[in-house]
């Protein structure tokens, strides 16, 4: 059976509700539902409800940014899974690398939201990448491998087929430097084989792991191509509906 692809846009902090509206009807004019293929958005969290009115009746999901590893309590300024849920929030993003990197979520953290997502039935999006002190240091494959297990440590086994995973090549954002196809697909397979050392082939053979770095209508065709990986995560390119469109034209 043939993974899941998967093409997700992250908006980040940006668009105000009618620039959300004008992108979310765009995109709806332009996405054609397609067979193994899931289109989801990440709003920021007030956006969310909107959003899940706007793309009624259209092939495009709805996921959250960010979430807490609490249900409820004492937590000013944090999101409940469970709201997420009841929004209608299909997936959210663990670990994205500006979580990480900006606001010092530890992997135990990140490991710790996702428990929390699976157990109201949210697919988690666990990202992971190295940066570019690791990369050049050549302990990227052990940090990237320490990341996926945290994960894996925290969950019970009848949990593990329920992830996604997203690749971000940390020491390629804003350095000028780019990942190449191969180098992306080379990290895909390293993070299939850890999976398949904890979980299993079954498992491993069956998670959709998508590559987030620098994505765009040129080079989206070529991306995907490669065996390894199984979709997108696009930030920038995700805020324009004909390039975030022709990005999603790009899966065969």
């Amino acid at each position: 059976m043939a993974r899941k692809t998967i093409i997700a846009g992250n908006w980040k902090m940006n668009l105000l509700p009618a620039q959300a509206e004008e992108l979310t009807f765009g995109l709806k004019e332009q996405v054609e539902s397609k067979p193994n293929l899931e289109v989801v958005v990440f709003p920021q969290a007030p956006l969310i409800p909107l959003v899940v009115d706007w793309i009624m009746d259209s092939a495009i999901l709805v996921g959250a940014q960010n979430s807490s590893d609490a249900i409820s309590g004492a937590f000013t300024g944090e999101t409940s899974p469970q709201l997420l849920k009841i929004l209608g929030c299909q997936y959210c993003l663990s670990g994205h690398s500006e979580r990480r990197q900006i606001f010092g979520e530890s992997d135990l953290v990140v490991a710790k939201k996702v428990k929390t997502l699976l157990e109201f039935g949210i697919t988690p999006v666990v990202c992971v990448g190295e940066t570019l002190e690791e990369r050049e240091s050549n302990r990227y494959e052990e940090i990237i491998k320490k990341q996926v297990m945290a994960v894996f440590d925290e969950l019970e086994n009848d949990s593990w087929g329920r992830l996604v995973f997203a690749y971000e090549p940390v020491w390629a954002i804003g350095t000028g430097k780019t990942a190449t196809p191969e180098q992306a697909d080379e990290i895909h397979k390293h993070i299939r084989n850890i999976i398949a050392e904890k979980a299993g082939e079954i498992i491993s053979n069956a998670t959709s792991i998508l590559y987030g770095g620098s994505v765009k209508p040129g080079n989206a065709a070529e991306i995907l191509a490669k065996n390894d990986i199984d979709g997108l995560l696009i930030g920038g390119a995700s805020l324009k509906s004909d390039d975030f469109s022709k990005i999603i034209s790009a899966f065969n």
